[in-house]
């Protein structure tokens, strides 16, 4: 099933099922069928309140977290479309600060699965119509959106004029659609610049930076970058307009300063929602963004089985480019004590780099399957630590591996590699995001 969208809700099951059915049963990507889907629902996309539209390969989602949390702080109602799920579809469509509810959930997709034969949508593009088509009847103040592959080609790139777009951190992803150019990567992330609209980005390589530029320029974008436009320096954010002292943020990981600096600089440099900078002060300590470096909840039914001395850490790290982060972080998080890693990663992402640079901080890997995806073999992956010089095991799932390493005693676990590993744990320890 696409995207493992699996509901206990009867109602919303038999939508999925019919969503099966009629999509293609592959992302691809492009404007023409979401562009003819929304026609058909009456354009609703044409009637969302102020946008905030965030691109890039890590980062986007922390760097929606922070729109959001800032915006409702200065008192305002917030819809978010983000992706993936971790456990329960909804938490796709947030409407107003509230992740919809199952029933108004099948009503949507029936009303959009309904105009939809003959088109072809995939998965994506009957969600995001879905969540257009909430976000246009629902009364808010803004919406953050979050781009779900790529840009220029992403479904949700038919907004035709959002209030600022922003460009988190770029890497190499997805490249059986984006290809292992970065350049080329950064020229399809920068496709969801639009005439007359700021788009905010972060400082890059000189070659990455020029093709954003660019790629800008052709839009008729207004491009505000880091270093530029704005800039941030040890919690000190500055632009024309003066400077903020941004306080240290709750999500955990040296990388979140950048992604905040960026919703920060997007707040900043956009007029149609009125976010004082004490909202954006109160709003980075407010935020909150699962399995991004997510100590779990200690004697759960999962985080039980090890000592409680000993936390849990949860992250959907599934590239080259987070795990770089995630090594950074890590041993101030295990204080250099010995710790082990947990690790289920799906069979198109490449294990080898993200081993490489966790084998750097990690003494022990567990290697787990992801559940309903095609994913690495566990014995392969416990391979690939071996010959790095990792001790390694394999386990059937999260459970096993807890209760495998609670016979050694590691300071600090982390589990990682994939975002849909992410959700099947924080179902077993009940920590559903709400």
């Amino acid at each position: 099933m696409p995207d493992f969208a699996i509901s206990a809700d009867p109602a919303v099951q038999a939508q999925l099922d019919r969503l099966v059915t009629l999509s293609p049963g592959a992302d691809i990507l492009g404007l023409e069928r979401i562009t003819q889907l929304l026609a058909r629902l009456g354009d609703p996309h044409l009637r969302l309140p102020p946008v905030f539209h965030v691109a890039g390969t890590n980062g986007k989602g922390s760097t929606c977290a922070y729109l959001r949390a800032a915006i409702e702080a200065a008192g305002h109602r917030v819809h978010v479309y983000a992706s993936p799920h971790l456990v329960r579809f909804n938490e796709r469509i947030r409407l107003a600060g509230t992740l919809i509810d199952d029933a108004a959930l099948a009503a949507l997709l029936a009303e959009v699965l309904d105009v939809a034969e003959g088109i072809g949508a995939s998965f994506f593009e009957i969600t995001t119509a879905a969540a257009f088509l909430a976000f246009a009847r629902t009364p808010a103040d803004a919406c953050v959106i979050e781009v779900g592959l790529g840009g220029r080609l992403d479904a949700t790139n038919v907004l035709p004029a959002p209030a600022v777009c922003g460009i988190a951190a770029l890497g190499i992803d997805h490249e059986a659609f984006l290809g292992s150019s970065l350049v080329g990567i950064a020229g399809e992330k920068a496709g969801i610049a639009k005439p007359d609209v700021p788009i905010v980005t972060l400082a890059y390589p000189h070659d990455l930076a020029a093709r954003v530029a660019e790629t800008v320029a052709a839009a008729g974008g207004v491009l505000l970058a880091r270093g530029a436009a704005w800039d941030a320096i040890d919690g000190r954010y500055r632009d024309a307009r003066g400077t903020i002292d941004l306080p240290e943020p709750a999500l955990a990981g040296l990388h979140q300063r950048e992604n905040l600096a960026l919703a920060a600089a997007m707040l900043r440099h956009q007029s149609a929602v009125d976010v004082p900078d004490a909202a954006i002060v109160a709003g980075a300590r407010a935020a909150r963004w699962p399995a991004r470096m997510q100590r779990l909840t200690a004697q759960g039914p999962l985080t039980g089985r090890v000592d409680p001395r000993h936390g849990v850490w949860l992250d959907g790290a599934h590239n080259e480019s987070a795990a770089v982060e995630v090594a950074r972080v890590w041993p101030a998080i295990s204080r250099g004590e010995r710790s082990a890693l947990v690790l289920g990663m799906l069979a198109n992402k490449d294990a080898g780099a993200v081993l490489a640079h966790l084998a750097e901080v990690i003494d022990h890997v567990v290697a787990v399957p992801v559940p309903g995806h095609a994913h690495h073999a566990p014995a392969d992956l416990a391979r690939q630590a071996k010959a790095l010089g990792l001790s390694a095991d394999v386990a059937t799932d999260p459970a096993a591996a807890l209760d495998l390493l609670a016979r050694s005693e590691p300071e600090a676990v982390l589990i990682a590699g994939s975002l849909y590993l992410a959700g099947t744990v924080l179902a077993a320890n009940n920590e559903v995001p709400v």
